[in-house]
């Protein structure tokens, strides 16, 4: 039990603001803004910073979705950049076995947990085509330019402090399998580790910085046709992971603009599809039916009806939710979220899904895989079960608010099945009770992850914890801690065009995550 009480104030700015998991990535946003590009390259630059300060989560490896809300066109955009099953993925090879699987989502179990770990369990990339569209569609800045501070990171190298040596060891056992995994996070077979008033190790990312030095030389593109695509094949292909040329070259982005959802007077904008944007709309609806009049402050019968409403949502998303049979969408973890001083606003999910994806680092390129095959369930003749070139349902969906005031808002947050719970409480704690960022970035939640449990925050004032208890059928409590994070890792950015300020407000728990202000005088 962890007997203490954690603030982070807000940052606010009359420019821009970042904010991230990690502050150095944050940082590198910043300075991007400072140097002229906009909300977008900030987030791309950002995004590929953490690629080498928060490896395990994210990265070239990996795949997410990003909004886009544009201040001139008073318009919100959305980019789907998921993993897709490979061509040449057979049915066959993920039998069932006992039990269930070993990490998120407590699927039945697979032989081997090949759908969780190792060579079977890696899904194509969408991650850099991603970035590479939004940097196309809306950046200002040029692609070397966009990737110099994730270069400069990765080839620093990575110090490994607490927090980092947790991450780490709260995978190694699954890593310790990997030899090209292992031999570069668990040294000498062991955690790294900083001695007690030393200095912190730091581990090489040699093959990465490499590997982004040429993708900013050759663009995006590169990264699925030419020199780099070969280099990764290559590199797949060695650690037994089964991804073809053809898998790569016929990735493409999904790009549409949004018409946005109401909620109370405000207007929701998150990705449609094959992610948590539907089931948070949906659970906002369940909230408006259940509290149609909210009181002044979060109480037990405000709390309880979130919490029915975020299970509503869930029965649906658990039971009929999935792909089409041939794999096409309709017009359907780490996160960011960034603004800039013309009013910008952009909100980026971005994953690997497990921490160390598939725990398969290739030896060459440096590049940790993700595990997206985990994404599916592995029990046939399901909306989501795997099949060649499908896309699975994943749970990010970065979401921006527009308030009727005028303030536009960026949220969302990492965690799995416990991302819809953090934004969908956010939103509310925003427009129900008129929080500022940092007020609903403090204000305890709970957690519906499925159609029955729910986990209430041990920091609730005991009267609504009693109120809960009187309407929720099992209801368990738990302290919002360090580790594990039992109620997602969200954050927030906001823009008021009416004082030209920013807000942003960064993961409490975290260590690292932190709020960056655009510096104003470079």
């Amino acid at each position: 039990m962890e007997h203490w009480s954690i603030h982070k104030p807000a940052v606010q700015t009359q420019g821009g603001v970042v904010v991230a998991q990690h502050a150095l990535a944050a940082e590198a946003g910043a300075k991007v803004l400072a140097g002229g590009g906009n909300a977008v390259d900030a987030a791309i630059a950002t995004g590929f910073a953490l690629s080498a300060v928060e490896p395990w989560m994210s990265g070239l490896g990996g795949c997410g979705f990003m909004t886009v809300y544009l201040a001139r066109e008073n318009r919100s955009y959305a980019l789907e950049f998921g993993v897709r099953a490979p061509g040449a993925l057979n049915v066959n090879d993920y039998p069932l076995s006992t039990g269930f699987d070993s990490d998120l989502f407590a699927w039945p179990g697979v032989l081997e947990n090949r759908n969780v770990l190792g060579p079977y369990s890696v899904a194509v990339p969408g991650f850099v085509a991603g970035l590479g569209e939004a940097a196309k569609r809306f950046g200002t800045l040029s692609w070397s330019q966009l990737l110099a501070p994730a270069i400069a990171l990765a080839e620093q190298g990575l110090t490994v402090d607490w927090y980092s040596s947790l991450k780490i060891a709260s995978s190694a056992a699954d890593i310790a399998g990997f030899e090209s995994t292992r031999s570069v996070y668990l040294p000498e077979g062991h955690v790294p580790m900083g001695h007690w008033a030393g200095s912190p190790p730091v581990i090489e990312l040699k093959g990465l910085a490499k590997t982004l030095a040429q993708l900013a030389d050759q663009g995006p593109a590169s990264f699925y046709q030419g020199d780099l695509a070969a280099r990764v094949l290559a590199d797949t292909a060695s650690v037994g992971i089964g991804l073809s040329a053809e898998d790569l070259a016929s990735y493409r982005v999904h790009f549409e603009e949004l018409t946005g959802a109401s909620y109370r007077d405000a207007v929701i904008y998150t990705p449609a599809g094959l992610c948590a944007g539907p089931s948070l709309c949906q659970a906002l609806t369940e909230l408006e039916q259940h509290l149609p009049n909210p009181p002044m402050q979060p109480d037990g019968n405000s709390t309880a009806a979130t919490a029915a409403s975020l299970q509503a949502a869930y029965a649906d998303r658990l039971l009929q939710m999935g792909d089409s049979p041939d794999g096409k969408i309709p017009a359907c973890t780490t996160h960011l979220n960034v603004t800039d001083r013309e009013g910008n606003v952009v909100a980026l999910t971005q994953t690997l899904l497990s921490v160390f994806g598939s725990r398969l680092l290739l030896p060459d390129t440096g590049i940790l895989m993700n595990n997206g095959i985990m994404w599916f369930d592995p029990e046939p003749g399901r909306p989501n079960s795997m099949a060649p070139g499908k896309q699975p349902l994943c749970n990010m969906c970065p979401t921006i608010v527009a308030e009727p005031a005028g303030p536009v808002t960026a949220l969302g947050a990492s965690g799995g099945r416990r991302i819809v719970s953090s934004i969908m409480q956010l939103i509310s704690f925003i427009t129900d009770f008129s929080m500022d960022p940092e007020k609903a970035m403090h204000q305890p939640r709970v957690d519906v992850s499925g159609v029955s449990q729910v986990v209430a925050d041990a920091a609730f004032d005991p009267a609504i914890l009693q109120a809960l208890g009187d309407k929720v059928a099992d209801l368990s409590t738990a302290n919002h801690g360090v580790y594990p994070s039992l109620f997602g890792c969200p954050s927030i950015a906001r823009f008021d065009p009416a004082s030209g300020r920013s807000t942003g407000a960064a993961f409490v728990q975290s260590p690292l995550a932190a709020a960056v202000a655009e510096p104003v005088d470079s």
